[in-house]
């Protein structure tokens, strides 16, 4: 009876070992995954904020209304002249080809005009939309400037604690509290940072072959 019971045992608990190891390993995915989303929402939401301020220098810059100003010069020069009647003399009829063929001719000298304001500020718009992108493009991520902090502090840190750190070094950035405890858990999952339990508060540090690394990369760039 005995014999019987014990590789049941055994197997029940290779079982519940496995269990856990895979609940253990999905935990970690999801946190990795979570991570990515919160950072690609970031970069989601400087790009929102990059289109309305483009939208709202378009706008300023009057570039929508030129193509409706051209649009509108070439109907009217195409209006064909009324009919005169048969006694119309032959010189009224000279004159009058003359009046429409200079007509035209005007038209024709603003059009030009006109389409060299509208390229004026099409350039004018494009050259501040490249320089706000370049501007966005030199920032460091969010990833970034975790693991740069950690690799400066030397003692183990909170997510509250990283959070207000960085907002107060970065207050141009929405930093909270939720996305940086994400982003640590997807950094612990890649072993790009440990965690650490001191009673019920968990605390962060970069691991032991990063923080001189990092140190130098973040003196090279101050």
């Amino acid at each position: 009876m005995s014999e019987t019971t014990t590789p049941a045992t055994e197997l029940a608990s290779q079982y519940i070992a496995q269990v856990t190891g895979d609940l253990e390993a999905n935990v970690k995915e999801q946190e990795r995954i979570s991570a990515e989303i919160a950072s690609l929402q970031e970069q989601l939401t400087a790009l929102q904020h990059d289109h309305t301020v483009l939208m709202n220098m378009q706008q300023a810059l009057g570039v929508t209304r030129v193509p409706a100003e051209q649009a509108a010069e070439p109907s009217s020069a195409a209006v064909p002249a009324p009919r005169r009647k048969k006694a119309e003399t032959a010189t009224g009829r000279q004159q009058k080809a003359r009046k429409s063929t200079t007509a035209p001719r005007k038209g024709a000298a603003k059009k030009p005009a006109a389409e060299k304001a509208g390229a004026t500020k099409t350039a004018a718009a494009t050259k501040t939309a490249k320089a706000t992108t370049a501007a966005k493009d030199t920032r460091p991520t969010l990833v970034e400037l975790i693991r740069r902090h950690l690799a400066e502090q030397k003692e183990p840190r909170s997510a509250a604690e990283i959070s207000t750190a960085l907002g107060e070094t970065h207050p141009d950035r929405d930093i909270t509290a939720k996305v940086v405890r994400v982003t640590l858990e997807g950094l612990v999952a890649k072993s790009q940072a440990e965690r650490s339990k001191q009673g019920r508060s968990v605390f962060y540090t970069a691991p032991a072959s990063e923080p001189a690394v990092a140190r130098d990369e973040a003196g090279a760039q101050s």
